[in-house]
């Protein structure tokens, strides 16, 4: 299989580019007669590898001067030959490269190491091509000739080049040895540049060498290097945000019919609010007969609800809390809270990082015996999309700009996830799950993910399918309350549950009545407290265990803020109705800035007709910013 990775320098594809095999020097009849100086300077530059410091495989923190003296050291003290398992399994460069690196990544005991069969998954795997260590000596050696049947490491056999008889031959050798470390140091750049495409190697050594928390900065130094809180907290200070996301009919309308409709839930509830802003999600929980709402919030907004809250008389149900979620404390005692409601979800779900703070929230105060997450869970979306519009608006009108080719401001969209509104008609595929989030269980570390994705295109026509679109469903599943071990509202931590993937979300069309009678408009009075909403006739119109609410953010269902998010390709897919569209799919934050995220999608195309990919696969890496 050959790897492509779509960047600016190669966007034709030229899948040599791909290829991390070394070279073999082309046999010339003047260097045929030199295999005996052939082998030698395979063995002088394996020397040259092996003379390096290198660190063991399984002791992470020791370094020995020599590879040689490493690879005795996993034999002695571990039982790991490298040598014999490569052979063992033979192994080419390809999967020792891999291997060497499921090794130092994964950190497998040496005794599972034995039961290698070669075909287990990594040893195909893209993610296993990255170095670990950076000029990890171990993968520079050609090692062809290197290993032996006896368990000695490579050094064991290595032949020392005969002295050359006359001036001559010894003229000949070097250029024949210049030749081939010419061809050596191209390799090794090529396969440096390929997987600099991948992974920021300068960058990774900086934060490597960074100084730890433990070390001499001061904490305001630390926090002067790294803080990504800061302009965060403050773009939620300004009102335009809130704006938008209270004028979101579909999001607000959806939080407040989960509230509203499910009073058997908040009655006599204590609530936390994460990241109140304006304190909404408040509101409706105190009128749907909470008995304490806790709404806290970082940003300077914070001071805003306070006054809200206060103007809609309801400071002795509602406390706002200045602070992050991750630092304060609730007061009256609280150390646990029965119900969680929180409006975190940024574009692509996971942007702005803000579920991290509400797991934290979570693992704090929630109710260890069967406390509410609202939303409950959260499924990312991928589909195919012809993309025209996008394009035409991102890329294509920069070549014709009065009579000007400003091609060059294009380049940059490519490597930029664009937030966008897709129109319907320009998906060609039914959604594929990519990460579904379950809130009651999911660990912060999870939300860094790899996920494999398969695609159909369901267009009549052939067509060129431009992007890959993200959106997000979200689903708010009630649950029962009943009594806690302290005798207050608790409920079974089963409850819960997460649902089936065949359970549809709730596709919102355009004229669609937005639940707008469920709270006052255009100044009719408030509903009682309690009374109206807590009312067994209210109660009546639900089943038992309360209503699920969904709704999604993807190109079907009526727009909201959150738009979707627009992964542009820079070679557009020749598709037609049958082409499978399948890859991985990869979201990790940012290494610079933990609000953003880095995804990477690696794919190749079927056509209809074919058994299996014919092509090779493509990679393209982008930031959602």
């Amino acid at each position: 299989m050959s790897i492509r990775f779509a960047t600016p320098l190669d966007t034709q594809g030229d899948s040599d580019n791909a290829s991390l095999q070394s070279s073999s020097s082309s046999g010339d009849s003047e260097n045929n007669n030199y295999t005996e100086e052939d082998n030698n300077f395979d063995d002088w530059v394996s020397d040259q590898a092996l003379n390096r410091p290198c660190r063991s495989l399984f002791d992470e923190e020791k370094d020995f001067p020599s590879v040689d003296e490493a690879l005795r050291h996993d034999q002695s003290t571990h039982g790991f030959s490298l040598a014999e398992t490569c052979t063992r399994l033979n192994l080419d460069l390809h999967q020792r490269i891999r291997l060497i690196n499921y090794i130092r990544k994964d950190k497998p005991a040496p005794s599972q190491l034995s039961s290698l069969t070669g075909k287990e998954p990594f040893f195909t795997s893209d993610e296993y091509l990255l170095p670990v260590i950076e000029d990890d000596p171990l993968l520079q050696l050609d090692l062809d000739d290197d290993w032996s049947d006896d368990e000695s490491p490579p050094t064991a056999n290595l032949q020392q080049p005969n002295e050359p008889t006359d001036l001559a031959t010894a003229v000949r050798r070097i250029r024949h040895l210049e030749e081939k470390l010419s061809q050596a140091q191209k390799d090794l750049a090529d396969y440096r540049n390929i997987v600099s495409q991948k992974v920021d190697v300068a960058r990774f050594a900086e934060i490597v060498s960074e100084p730890g928390p433990s070390s001499s900065l001061t904490k305001d130094r630390v926090d002067d290097v790294r803080d990504d809180d800061s302009h965060y907290f403050q773009s939620y200070g300004e009102i335009d945000i809130h704006a938008v996301m209270i004028n979101d009919k579909v999001r607000t309308s959806s939080y407040a019919s989960f509230i509203l409709r499910n009073p058997h839930l908040f009655e006599n509830a204590i609530v936390l609010d994460v990241g109140c802003g304006t304190g909404i999600l408040s509101l409706f929980a105190a009128k749907s007969g909470a008995k304490h709402v806790y709404a806290v919030d970082a940003s300077d907004i914070a001071e805003k609800a306070e006054k809200i809250v206060q103007a809609n008389g309801l400071s002795d149900v509602i406390t706002v809390i200045r602070g992050k979620v991750e630092e304060i404390s609730l007061p009256d005692g609280i150390t646990h809270v029965d119900i969680i409601i929180s409006e975190w979800m940024g574009y692509a779900l996971l942007y702005e990082s803000m579920l991290d703070s509400v797991l934290r929230a979570r693992d704090r105060f929630l109710s260890p015996n069967g406390g509410t997450m609202a939303p409950s869970q959260c499924r990312m979306m991928l589909v195919l999309c012809e993309g025209n519009e996008t394009y035409k608006d991102r890329v294509g009108s920069w070549s014709d700009v009065y009579g000007f080719d400003l091609s060059e401001m294009a380049k940059e969209v490519y490597d930029n996830a664009i937030v966008d509104i897709v129109s319907p008609e320009s998906v060609v595929s039914s959604p594929c799950i990519i990460k579904d989030l379950h809130l009651r269980t999911i660990a912060p570390r999870q939300l860094d993910f790899k996920s494999p994705f398969s695609l159909t295109c369901t267009s009549s026509k052939r067509t060129k399918i431009r992007a890959f679109v993200l959106y997000f469903d979200t689903f708010f599943v009630p649950g029962d309350r009943g009594t806690d071990n302290d005798g207050g509202e608790g409920g079974s931590e089963q409850q819960q549950l997460p649902l089936d993937p065949s359970v549809p979300v709730t596709i919102v069309k355009e004229g669609d009545p937005l639940l707008a009678e469920i709270w006052p408009v255009g100044g009719k009075s408030l509903p009682k407290r309690r009374a109206s909403m807590g009312s067994s006739a209210w109660k009546a119109k639900e089943n038992k265990k309360g209503k699920i609410i969904s709704f999604s953010t993807g190109p079907l269902s009526h727009p909201t803020h959150w738009k979707q998010t627009v992964f542009l390709l820079r070679e557009p897919i020749a598709a037609e109705e049958g082409t499978v569209v399948s890859g991985t799919f990869s979201c990790k934050k940012n290494g610079e800035n933990s609000r953003e995220l880095d995804v990477e999608i690696h794919y190749s195309v079927k056509q209809l007709g074919e058994s299996s990919p014919t092509g090779e696969t493509v990679v393209q890496i982008y930031t959602v910013r």
